[in-house]
């Protein structure tokens, strides 16, 4: 066995004759969860499907809670770090931390899943909507901007931004089923067709609005709403070039494609919405027909390696522990999976799960139903390395 997560083998013999299939590794990046699919582009079957969940939320706050921990004690004129604003220097292409963790995450697999997989192709979905052509309708020269996937894109930022319900509804006002794209400034009161005066309403609402703008109608925040962005969609386009960049660097071909033609191709294809289906959806190259009948999903948290802090402050700022030891006891690390066989006594039985390990040599075991604890390091067996993720096939 050569990994226990995507279960891989190693075999002990040669094989002659192989022939490798047309193997494309498709993601389709998201702000808290990733989707990746790697795709037989001859069969147009899913071979392997994952779902990364990222911690940049997590990080923001652990991040917040230092920098009001240090401000705190500024203003009090305790002991203190000295800011530090002026003697910095950023290196190009840097990113905030929390956003730097999702670029990595999708990286580390993206290499992993590459060594295990003859892969002859990326396919990433670089932005969710093309803000060009919904900014500039007018633009020529493309010829899916002026056909059949500029309604896609459109209408899917619409419905993300306002919640996939219409703007005009009231308690007492039903509103029908179907929601269309609408104009908070008509047309003929000079409206225009950019992103900025178009909102999501139903075609009831819609026509009881005419030709009157939406502050008139009696929906004034409408406005505001629809000129303010989306920050899931700002921190994936934040970091689309980025990753862009990496996944190059891995010396295979990439192809691109927009979240637009992703539920484009989603649609046609008559699949269900999940963040690995929207990842074997991702641009042209999708094949007619895709086979997901026989996908078993790997679910992949990033979960960090560990506390980057050297010691823990207590709620005024001062230490309160010494620096970090190692986390290495009798060859066991905090968060390893192990499988624990007690002969004997009140904790008798298989064990499989997360260990604690302690000083003593004495772990405590973490399973899907319990905690055991005080579990000799001698019952234990290693099955898989803590590596930052939590893996659930």
């Amino acid at each position: 066995m050569f990994r226990r997560a995507p279960f891989t083998i190693v075999l002990e013999r040669e094989v002659a004759d192989v022939q490798t299939p047309d193997l494309q590794l498709k993601i389709d990046p998201g702000s808290k969860v990733t989707g990746i699919a790697i795709v037989n582009q001859q069969t147009g079957e899913v071979v392997s499907a994952a779902e990364i969940e990222h911690r940049g939320h997590v990080i923001k706050k652990s991040l917040d809670a230092r920098r009001a921990v240090r401000r705190s004690r500024r203003n009090r004129k305790t002991r203190y770090r000295k800011p530090r604003f002026n003697n910095r220097r950023r290196p190009e292409g840097w990113l905030p931390p929390s956003l730097e963790s999702r670029v990595e995450n999708v990286y580390t697999w993206a290499r992993r899943l590459g060594r295990i997989y003859p892969i002859k192709g990326i396919v990433i979905e670089l932005v969710k909507f093309d803000m060009q052509l919904m900014e500039n309708p007018e633009i020529k020269g493309v010829e899916y901007q002026r056909g059949e996937l500029a309604g896609y894109e459109l209408r899917e930022y619409l419905l993300l931004k306002f919640g996939h319900l219409c703007v005009y509804r009231r308690d007492e006002s039903p509103c029908d089923e179907y929601l269309e794209a609408e104009h908070i400034i008509p047309r003929s009161r000079g409206g225009s067709n950019r992103i900025s005066n178009l909102t999501i309403a139903c075609r009831k609402h819609n026509l009881e609005k005419g030709d009157a703008t939406a502050a008139e109608y009696g929906f004034p925040e409408v406005q505001a709403q629809a000129k303010r962005p989306l920050k899931d969609a700002a921190a994936v386009n934040t970091t689309r070039w980025a990753l862009f960049n990496r996944l190059k660097g891995m010396g295979l071909p990439v192809e691109t494609g927009s979240g637009g033609l992703t539920k484009f191709n989603r649609t046609r294809r008559g699949l269900p919405k999940a963040h690995w289906i929207d990842a074997a959806c991702v641009g042209h190259s999708t094949p007619e027909k895709l086979d997901t009948a026989k996908i078993k999903l790997l679910r992949v948290k990033a979960v960090g390696h560990n506390s980057r802090q050297m010691c823990r402050m207590d709620k005024y700022g001062f230490p309160r522990t010494s620096a970090k030891a190692s986390r290495t006891v009798k060859g066991f690390r905090t968060g390893d999976l192990v499988k624990a066989v007690v002969p004997k006594g009140k904790k008798q039985g298989v064990h499989i799960g997360r260990v604690a390990v302690r000083s003593s040599g004495r772990f405590d075991i973490v399973t899907a139903q319990e905690k055991i604890q005080g579990v000799s390091y001698r019952h234990c067996r290693s099955l898989h390395r803590a590596e930052g993720y939590s893996i659930i096939a």
